[in-house]
């Protein structure tokens, strides 16, 4: 069917053909007088698919014109085609968003005005960087709407992965008072050590913390901060035989790692909701998390440490997620807000 070009509009302007388009996908928006009027990506996803042919002045637009006049006009133009088409080839209606999002999207079947929408979808590039605090911003936008986020992210093949982006408040079952518990360790370089065989196994029964190794216990140097921090243990450095302070334990831990006080942050947080948290190294993240029982529970989510300022591209968001997902856990970024809190944004793939 014909359809005129008017600004970077097209207006189908017979009544009956209108009526046709918008009851069997409902494209565009119809207008007072009865016709219909579609912005240029849906227009193009029409002339595709061979149902529409746009006509400036008595002039066909090809395909190659108008994307040129997409590319010219529609910010992020090829991305937001690409996402548009993939989504229209699913059975979805799409309808243009509000910004910052790039569409609404309706269940399978859904019709404009009664049915609320499904989606709100980001369309990106891979290229495109990952803003921590601009995703964020977007999340809860979205869910003050009550909305659910789909985020599709375009490769240089045109593939699309799609995540579903929320932000969550991890929450365990594993806590525990200590009453009368105090050990004493040892800091060797990047470790420390409790010797005493009964010491070891008394603050190892108190929420897991640390590994037995042989008769004593070996525990990290964030373990080793929030328990002198709860008053549990006492450290003694390996160099000085002195007992150290938590302030001068925290120097001596930034000097074997630098992000310490970034992780001691998301950790203290996450032991403090009743988290059980291990070391993520093999898996390619800061920390695994349990919300229960080691011995009886998989560790539920892969969590990574971020700054408030955290800016990356998203084939290293891609790689965390898929690691994930490959060994059936969540991938948490734990964004540190301010001095004392920390917020957690899930990313999940999905397919709509």
């Amino acid at each position: 069917m014909p359809g005129r070009l008017k600004g970077q509009d097209i207006i189908i302007d017979d009544e009956s053909e209108a009526s046709q388009l918008y009851s069997k996908g409902y494209f565009g928006n119809p207008q007072s007088g009865g016709s219909l009027k579609l912005n240029l990506i849906e227009s193009i996803y029409l002339t595709e698919i061979g149902k529409l042919k746009v006509y400036k002045g008595s002039q066909v637009q090809n395909l190659d014109k108008l994307f040129r006049m997409g590319n010219k006009s529609v910010e992020n133009f090829e991305i937001n085609y690409i996402v548009y088409r993939d989504l229209r080839q699913r059975g979805y209606v799409v309808k243009r968003g509000t910004n910052p999002l790039d569409f609404r999207v309706l269940p399978r079947g859904g019709i404009p005005g009664k049915n609320p929408s499904q989606f709100w979808v980001l369309a990106m590039s891979e290229r495109s960087e990952f803003d921590i605090q601009r995703m964020i911003s977007i999340v809860n936008k979205v869910k003050k709407a009550k909305k659910t986020l789909l985020l599709a992210v375009v490769d240089e093949e045109s593939d699309i992965t799609y995540y579903r982006s929320k932000i969550v408040q991890p929450k365990g079952r594993v806590k525990d008072e200590a009453e009368g518990v105090l050990a004493e360790a040892l800091l060797l370089r990047d470790r420390v050590l409790v010797l005493d065989e009964c010491e070891a196994q008394m603050l190892h029964n108190v929420e897991f913390f640390g590994k037995l190794v042989g008769t004593g216990l070996q525990l990290s140097l964030l373990e080793t901060a929030f328990l002198m921090k709860r008053g549990l243990i006492k450290v003694r450095s390996a160099n000085t035989g002195r007992f150290m302070k938590l302030g001068t334990f925290k120097k001596e831990a930034r000097i074997a790692q630098p992000d310490f006080d970034l992780r001691l942050q998301v950790y203290s947080d996450l032991k403090d909701k009743g988290v059980l948290v291990k070391t993520g190294f093999k898996y390619g993240a800061h920390f695994r998390a349990y919300t229960g029982d080691p011995e009886n529970n998989h560790a539920k989510y892969l969590i990574h440490s971020i700054p408030e300022e955290y800016v990356s591209m998203w084939a290293e968001i891609s790689r965390a997620v898929r690691l994930a997902h490959g060994v059936k856990k969540e991938i948490l970024l734990g964004h540190k807000k301010g001095e004392d809190k920390v917020e957690y944004l899930r990313l999940r793939r999905v397919r709509p």
